[in-house]
Parts: structure tokens; C-alpha cells; sequence
């Protein structure tokens, strides 16, 4: 018997109700079940717990503190509010302070000319897939992976006056011509500042290999149509393209120069010539004076150092993702 073309064509109906209701599905979006919203709920919320208890309220904490004079003995009723006296004598009367912004200025500079100059050249070096490239990201990657106050260690046995490697490749091993690298106020900065160096490298290093990796290839094969030799092509072409690794780059090297404590700490606690502001921090608030509001105040200059730079790279990141 011969089918009409109205009965080929029109589903069966319980083809239409189960059409209806996946269209139903997809419309009202995903059905979750009490068992998928408790792990979601777990998921989500156990997180931004932590995070809001270990981050945002000691945050908090310390802003609010910092207008105060508490040397956290007794209960919050013994906490006296004086406004903006602490920060007013941080920058007036208290002597570590400014040493310890000129070292951090430094340490960023230092950071910013040495390492991250070297890192990237490392990652140049990498990205032309040489042999035994692997190899050599690896080991240049290791010291990333070492703690800061491990890597002091390292370097307090490099540094020894007297049994330490570099005076013994100088030939100073001697009472009377040992160098204290660690020792001298005048040097030690610089000698802390090649110790740090040596794990901030690596991490350059990785950062700039990922984005070398993700540069369009017709941009480097325009270049070299154009004439260009590789060092003016990387220059005019290949680096504008880094732009958003460039950004992080800066980033990270702001807040791994304002949050250095570790290395110091393990040298002579930040002292003789090792201030720095997050040292501070620590010898206020944990130190014997105990003085909260005071490292609260400190505290608070660097989050808002910090946050200055990490606005920026927000701010840029936003930009890119509304113009895309």
C-alpha cells in the first residue's frame, strides 16, 4: 500500500514527546540531581572558604589593624585606635623603613635588568628546538622547584668565608683575604640579589618559551620575506608579539620583589644591611616588641604596592578579552 508523503515525514509520537522534551532540556538548560549539586556545592564552596579565611579576612584583619596600637596581649578590647599615626611614623621615625624600599627598589630593578633579560635569552635559545633542548629546560627549570630558604642554604655553603666555593675559585681562603659575602653590609644585597637570580631565571625562562611557542609562524615567515635579519625580526616583530607574556613577566617580578623574605631570613634575618618589607612585617608582628598595628601598616603598604601591578594586568587582560 502506497504511503503518503504527509505520513513519511511526521514523526511518530513518541518520537514527538521525546524530541519535545530534549528540546525542553536544552532550552530550560541541564537538570542536576541532589547527589550533583552537593558535589558542585562542595566543590565551589570549600574553596572559596579557604580562600575567603586565609586570604580576604587576614586582609581585612590587617587594614583595620593598622589603625590601631595592639600588642595582641588580652582581648580586642585592649586594641586603642590612632588613626594614622602608624603610618605616619613608618615614614617619619621609623629608620628600617626607607632602607627597606630603597633594597626592594632594587631588588625589582635588579629582577627586571639581570634575570628576566637572561631568562628570556635562555628562551630564545630553547625555542630553536637545539639538541638536548629538553635537557637543558629541565635543569635550568630545577631551581624553580627548590624553596627560597633551601636555595639560601645552597648559597650559604657557596658563600662560606672560608670553605665556601667562590672564595676558594678566588683563591681568598685565608683568615685575613676571605671575603664574607653575607657578612659586608656593601655587598651582601648584590651577592643576595645573584641567589635569587639563579631560581627566578628558570621561571622567566618558562614564561617566555610558552609564549615564543604561541607566536604565529607567518609572522616570522613575513619577516624574513621582508629582508629582515633574525635580530631585527625578533625585535620589531616577534617581541611586540609577547606583549600579554610581557605583562605577566612584569607582573610576577613586582610581586617576587616585594614578597622576598625567605632568602634573607635564612641569611641573618633581614638585618645588616638585608632590610627588607616584608621582613619588617615579620619582626613587627611576631618580633619581641610585637607591635601589630605597626606590621599591620606595613602589611598594608605592600598590598596596595602590590595591588597597583595587579590591577594593571587585570585591566589589560579585560582589554584584550572585550576586544577579541
Amino acid at each position: 500500500m502506497a504511503v503518503s508523503t504527509r505520513e513519511r515525514t511526521t514523526p511518530a509520537a513518541p518520537e514527538r514527546r521525546a524530541a519535545t522534551r530534549a528540546t525542553g532540556r536544552r532550552r530550560g538548560g541541564a537538570r542536576f540531581t541532589r547527589g550533583d549539586k552537593a558535589v558542585l556545592a562542595t566543590m565551589i564552596g570549600v574553596p572559596t572558604l579557604l580562600h575567603v579565611g586565609f586570604v580576604w579576612l587576614p586582609a581585612v584583619g590587617s587594614i583595620v589593624l593598622s589603625f590601631s596600637r595592639w600588642d595582641g596581649i588580652g582581648g580586642l578590647n585592649t586594641i586603642k585606635w590612632i588613626g594614622l599615626r602608624n603610618y605616619r611614623e613608618i615614614v617619619s621615625i621609623y629608620p628600617p623603613f626607607w632602607p627597606a624600599v630603597q633594597h626592594n627598589l632594587l631588588w625589582l630593578v635588579f629582577f627586571i635588568l639581570v634575570p628576566t633579560v637572561f631568562g628570556l635569552f635562555l628562551a630564545v635559545l630553547l625555542d630553536k628546538e637545539i639538541r638536548f633542548g629538553r635537557v637543558y629546560q629541565s635543569v635550568l627549570y630545577l631551581p624553580v622547584l627548590i624553596s627560597l630558604a633551601l636555595i639560601g642554604f645552597i648559597w650559604t655553603l657557596v658563600y662560606a668565608p672560608e670553605q665556601g666555593l667562590l672564595n676558594n675559585l678566588l683563591g681568598r681562603t685565608e683568615p685575613g683575604q676571605a671575603i664574607d659575602w653575607f657578612g659586608n653590609p656593601s655587598i651582601n644585597i648584590w651577592s643576595v640579589l645573584v641567589a635569587a637570580s639563579w631560581r627566578h631565571v628558570g621561571y622567566i625562562m618558562i614564561l617566555y618559551l610558552a609564549g615564543l611557542k604561541s607566536v604565529d609562524t607567518s609572522l616570522r615567515e613575513a619577516a624574513a620575506l621582508d629582508g629582515a635579519n633574525e635580530f631585527r625580526s625578533f625585535v620589531h616583530v616577534i617581541f611586540p608579539a609577547l606583549r600579554p607574556i610581557n605583562i605577566i613577566v612584569l607582573v610576577v617580578t613586582v610581586i617576587e620583589s616585594l614578597r622576598a623574605f625567605d632568602l634573607v631570613y635564612v641569611i641573618n634575618k633581614g638585618t645588616n644591611g638585608l632590610e627588607l618589607l616584608s621582613v619588617l612585617v615579620t619582626n613587627n608582628i611576631l618580633g619581641e616588641a610585637s607591635r601589630i598595628g605597626y606590621g599591620s601598616a606595613l602589611a598594608v603598604i605592600l598590598l596596595v604596592v602590590s595591588l597597583g601591578f595587579i590591577i594593571t594586568y587585570l585591566v589589560q587582560v579585560f582589554r584584550k578579552e572585550l576586544r577579541a
